[in-house]
């Protein structure tokens, strides 16, 4: 049986965190500014709405300019907030911190060795600014100053990227860790005055933050995974290859043990507003069509369709639009 979106809503009174994938063009921010306002303005909830797309658009979606601002009031609305992250100065921190940590490491081991092409390498990863972007993602969790969180994410494969730096980073930190370990036990056996050793180590500021980064990151983890506060939803278009995209992007997350959510069907023709026995050739066929696969998203995600929203006269942009895709979420 399906849940629409309200009872799946209402079935969940701890839900905090939602997260908006799917193909790229198939309407994800708008889905997910309706959902962030029906939290907020239909259910009192005091919600953020965030992006972690680098190519942000929900300055367009609520016709506000919010990017790079910090959080930010959306006009004409009680309990809805919205940011846009500039993960530039993330990054900056970051390439700052690993510059730090090799030259402690090569200085400690007492390498003589120009420590540039190190620095170098390590801070152009391709994957830094999705390290950056899920760092900052998961401080806004956690400073846990709303009642709910709602995430449109980037396409596919960006946001696998995003989704997987968390097992990436317990890899590597736990490599770094044990390296670390070994070292400063090594130190200590080779010393004539370990007690003083000890007292260096247990204040080492490369450890320090290893192992902090390491709770923060397993903090993040657990509320990702948390069944009953997170939840991932999947918009479609009722199209072959949207459809075939969340297929398989639904198989990536569930890897990830991320809870499911459900399915958002996006830009359904309404048919109540045709005269059915007098239509074009061409609107018969796409009816048709649409029908079809509608059909087919029902038999590939039994359980988990939870809404239609329509395809409207006019392109979703400003907040009154947005209220008419959150009303239409939340029909049964």
């Amino acid at each position: 049986m399906n849940l629409s979106f309200k009872e799946f809503i209402n079935s969940k009174p701890n839900l905090k965190y939602l997260f908006f994938g799917g193909k790229g063009g198939v309407g994800k921010t708008v889905i997910a500014a309706g959902t962030a306002y029906y939290l907020a303005e239909s259910l009192g909830k005091k919600t953020l709405i965030s992006s972690t797309n680098p190519v942000h658009s929900l300055s367009s979606a609520f016709g506000q300019d919010i990017w790079g601002k910090g959080i930010q009031k959306i006009k004409d609305t009680k309990n809805l907030y919205a940011i846009e992250i500039d993960i530039s100065d993330t990054i900056k921190r970051y390439k700052e911190e690993i510059r730090n940590k090799i030259l402690t490491f090569l200085k400690y081991a007492d390498i003589p060795l120009d420590p540039e092409p190190f620095i170098e390498i390590a801070t152009t990863n391709p994957a830094f600014e999705e390290s950056a972007m899920f760092d900052d993602m998961i401080n806004l969790m956690l400073k846990g100053e709303f009642d709910a969180y709602v995430f449109d994410t980037a396409p596919v494969a960006h946001t696998y990227r995003l989704l997987g730096m968390s097992k990436v980073y317990d890899l590597w930190l736990h490599k770094m860790i044990e390296s670390r370990k070994e070292a400063l036990s090594l130190r200590v056996k080779l010393s004539f005055r370990k007690e003083k050793i000890m007292e260096e180590i247990k204040k080492d500021p490369m450890l320090t933050s290893l192992l902090a980064t390491r709770e923060q990151i397993e903090k993040g983890r657990k509320l990702l995974t948390d069944n009953e506060r997170t939840a991932f939803l999947f918009v479609t278009l009722p199209l072959a290859l949207p459809i075939a995209v969340i297929e398989r992007f639904i198989g990536w997350v569930q890897a990830f043990e991320i809870p499911i959510g459900g399915v958002i069907v996006n830009q359904v023709l309404p048919k109540e507003e045709f005269d059915l026995t007098n239509i074009s050739p061409y609107i018969a066929n796409k009816i048709k069509e649409q029908e079809h696969y509608i059909e087919i998203i029902h038999n590939k995600f039994p359980g988990l369709v939870r809404a239609y929203v329509p395809l409207y006269e006019t392109e979703v942009t400003g907040i009154e639009m947005i209220a008419r895709v959150a009303e239409a979420l939340s029909k049964k």
